[in-house]
């Protein structure tokens, strides 16, 4: 797992939601490598997904841009050393 605090950037989230955040993206470092963002996304989603309900995006690596709505209370944009997180739930229809 990378060491150090995950240092968040930009946030609408409630504070416990960000800490579940958090802490399943450092759950899933410890299951896979750091290179292996797309399985460590998954797992943060697929975890999200369960526990939040269906909707739940997520986007991590080390160079990335981005643009999209969410809803209200769901997006959370932190890094944890040079590896960064986006985990958003997208806007309703």
């Amino acid at each position: 797992m990378l060491e150090g605090k995950a240092l968040v950037q930009d946030t609408d989230m409630p504070a416990k939601m960000q800490v579940h955040a958090m802490t399943s993206a450092s759950r899933a470092l410890d299951l896979y490598d750091v290179l292996d963002c797309k399985n460590i996304a998954a797992h943060i989603k697929r975890e999200f997904d369960a526990i939040y309900g269906c909707g739940w995006q997520c986007v991590v690596g080390y160079n990335f841009g981005c643009f999209f709505t969410h809803s209200e209370g769901t997006f959370i944009y932190f890094c944890v050393e040079t590896l960064n997180f986006l985990v958003f739930k997208g806007a309703p229809k």
